[in-house]
């Protein structure tokens, strides 16, 4: 049998489990100049005023002056030289425990020699102390939308947060200033003003739908947590169920050309049928790697019955649209039993099923 390889986010909940877990709040920016690191300072100058314990873990090197003049009001936990570089001082932190800590700029690496290799492995050990941490991302720095920014914007990073971190935090919020506001305030900057507009929106847009992924997982959680068996989604996720007749390549083009445009979750499927040929398993191989070269994740499942074990597999896992192939069967036989397509289409209350007919 096959064994699932776990995903980042059940990696990073093993991790937390059986620990003190504190709260995390992400000001989430998606792009430079909304004003993220202000509305951050910000909420700290306002908790303070209203007597909360608060302080300022790190800041960014360059700030506006608006921003400078928040960090003066507030208390600096000072950072920690190592190597040629400076650090979070995590033990003097969770030593303090502030009711809020402070975090600006999560993707930083740190200097060798520091106790962990980046700065958002210092947050996520300060929650794990049972702290309060609010910090900030722009969505350019998160690695799995890396890729998608810079083809958007040109301008590639090094630094990066895995988007799982983002994913496990108990709050978000989005510095949705308008984007006419976020361009750039240079001459340099203001030439290809409608191009840039147009950039941000995009962005902006990405966002937004990060944000409702990381709301939606938390309702899935709680309603696991509470025993609920209905299934809520405010992200879109794609299945798509592969044979070893199935058109695979339309089928997986078009799904990642959705997957794209809603940053969708795209999982493709099999169903492990021992009594395949050797022909058909090779064919269904060759399908299962053009899903991976398309960036899709891979799941082999297990079942006697193909069209219960797929959607019993949908419905654990929240999907919201399933692609899969007609079938063959002849038009007599399809009147008298019905086809797996009307099975798999009255298991699907709740989802979008697209049918793509399958090669001759």
């Amino acid at each position: 049998m096959n064994q699932r390889r776990k995903t980042p986010e059940e990696i990073l909940r093993e991790v937390e489990a059986g620990t003190e877990k504190g709260y995390l709040k992400i000001f989430l920016g998606y792009a430079s100049g909304v004003g993220k690191t202000f509305r951050m300072l910000d909420e700290a100058r306002r908790r303070r005023l209203r007597g909360q314990d608060v302080v300022l873990g790190a800041t960014q090197p360059q700030m506006p002056p608006e921003a400078e003049s928040l960090v003066r009001q507030l208390e600096v936990i000072p950072l920690r030289e190592v190597g040629q570089g400076t650090v979070i001082d995590v033990d003097a932190l969770i030593q303090r425990r502030p009711e809020v800590c402070f975090i600006d700029g999560l993707a930083y690496d740190n200097p060798a020699g520091a106790r962990n290799k980046t700065r958002w492995e210092d947050v996520r050990e300060l929650v794990q102390a049972g702290i309060k941490v609010a910090a900030s991302v722009n969505i350019q720095y998160i690695a799995e939308l890396q890729r998608q920014v810079e083809a958007i914007t040109g301008k590639h990073v090094v630094q990066t947060v895995p988007i799982a971190f983002i994913r496990s935090a108990d709050e978000i919020e989005i510095v949705d200033a308008p984007p006419i506001e976020a361009l750039g305030r240079t001459p340099d900057e203001q030439a290809g003003l409608e191009k840039r507009q147009r950039q941000l929106l995009r962005l902006r847009e990405m966002a937004l739908i990060l944000a409702a992924d990381v709301v939606d997982r938390q309702l899935t959680s709680y309603l696991e947590s509470h025993g609920i068996k209905q299934q809520f989604g405010a992200q879109e996720r794609i299945l798509v169920c592969i044979t070893a007749d199935s058109n695979a390549e339309e089928m997986i083009e078009t799904a990642q050309l959705v997957a794209l445009r809603f940053y969708a979750e795209l999982v493709v499927v099999n169903v492990d049928q021992p009594e395949l040929s050797s022909i058909e398993r090779a064919a269904v191989d060759e399908k299962l790697s053009l899903a991976r070269a398309a960036g899709a994740r891979v799941e082999i499942l297990q079942g006697r019955d193909p069209i219960s074990t797929v959607m019993a597999f949908a419905r654990t896992r929240g999907m919201t649209q399933v692609f899969a192939g007609h079938s063959r069967r002849s038009r007599f036989l399809s009147r008298m039993l019905g086809t797996s397509v009307d099975r798999l289409v009255r298991l699907s209350r709740g989802m979008d099923v697209r049918i793509f007919p399958n090669k001759q």
